[in-house]
């Protein structure tokens, strides 16, 4: 009897693992393919490429994983939470391509860069797509891999920090103009390497950033500044929907509001904070240097701090003067949330 039952033991074992396995693939657990994200950009987008950075000193990374982590953030940034929303992991950034799972995509982003060069040495949104083609040359990644992948593009704010503060803005409608050109090749390009979906950052109001909106002692941003990423924004959103008309699947590039979803969150915070007012400024970055020639993280000679950080981040919008905090970004990432959902449509 003991015999005879054998066979069939094993048959429902077979089942079970079959089933069991097959559960696991549905919920991209096992799943030998699942959606690839592959980012590009900036520091709002970065996850760890730019090494020696304030990315990776304390007191980057104190809420989330709680050391420095390669964000320029507390803890998790917009990237993180798209990933989460496909349910997969952050991409590996490039830096680490050799040594990482590439899974899941990659991140080229690198702080400080920006559509065109800008005072950082590190590769602009065009020389990372030299990247992601070189890796796409070498069968890195199949045209099935490209085919389920999303791209997410956010570049253009250092473009602009960087001309303001260097003065070098004489004639600001034809380098806006410059830039979202050239942004449009770069999107352009990206699809044409063969990915299906492209989601592009707006420009955020850079009137509200607290390096800028200094000059109203943080009560408010800076209506002026506003205009030249509302204005941006709008050539932007133009350009967008030129590609869209181009491409065969006309939603195959969407648009990030981050414009109003930072003012929205901002709007939010400081409604709060009028009802109760030992929250914290929205406008204030948690994190800030001592002096102007300091920032988040610096030291002196002898390793004492040259910045002050506030008492929670978690109620902060600003991490420092240029980035969301990790709750900054959560507000942003649940306005952005319904359309994020065109990615998966």
């Amino acid at each position: 009897m003991a015999k005879q039952l054998i066979p069939f033991i094993i048959s429902l074992l077979l089942f079970i693992f079959t089933e069991v396995e097959g559960a696991k693939r549905s919920y991209g657990v096992y799943n030998s393919n699942p959606v690839k994200l592959f980012v590009f950009g900036d520091s709002y987008v970065d996850t760890g490429n730019f090494v020696h950075s304030e990315s990776y000193k304390p007191p980057s990374g104190i809420t989330f994983p709680g050391n420095p982590a390669g964000r320029f953030c507390d803890g998790r940034i917009i990237t993180d939470y798209v990933a989460s929303f496909l349910k997969i992991e952050s991409p590996t950034p490039y830096t680490f391509r050799n040594s990482s799972n590439l899974h899941y995509g990659i991140n080229f982003a690198y702080g400080g860069t920006g559509i065109f060069s800008t005072s950082i040495d590190g590769p602009n949104a065009t020389a990372q797509i030299d990247s992601f083609e070189k890796l796409i040359q070498q069968n890195i990644y199949t045209k099935h891999d490209l085919e389920s992948s999303i791209a997410l593009v956010n570049a253009g704010g250092n473009d602009y920090t960087n001309a303001l503060k260097t003065g070098r803005i004489i004639d600001l409608p034809g380098f806006m103009e410059s830039l979202v050109k050239q942004m449009s090749v770069n999107l352009k390009r990206i699809r044409s390497l063969g990915i299906k979906k492209v989601a592009v950052g707006l420009l955020q109001p850079i009137g509200c950033l607290p390096v800028l909106n200094v000059i109203s002692f943080r009560t408010n941003c800076i209506g002026l500044l506003n205009v030249i990423s509302k204005d941006h924004n709008k050539m932007l959103l133009k350009a967008v929907q030129e590609l869209n008309k181009e491409a065969a699947d006309k939603s195959v590039f969407i648009t990030l509001d981050l414009y109003n979803s930072f003012l929205s969150a901002i709007e939010t915070m400081q409604k709060k904070r009028a009802e109760k007012s030992t929250l914290m400024n929205p406008l204030q970055p948690c994190c800030e240097g001592n002096n102007l020639e300091d920032s988040c993280g610096s030291l002196d000679d002898e390793g004492s701090k040259k910045y002050s950080l506030c008492e929670n981040p978690k109620l902060s919008f600003f991490w420092d003067t240029l980035h969301p905090s990790q709750n900054g970004w959560f507000a942003v990432y649940t306005i952005l949330q319904s359309t994020l959902g065109q990615l998966i449509t």
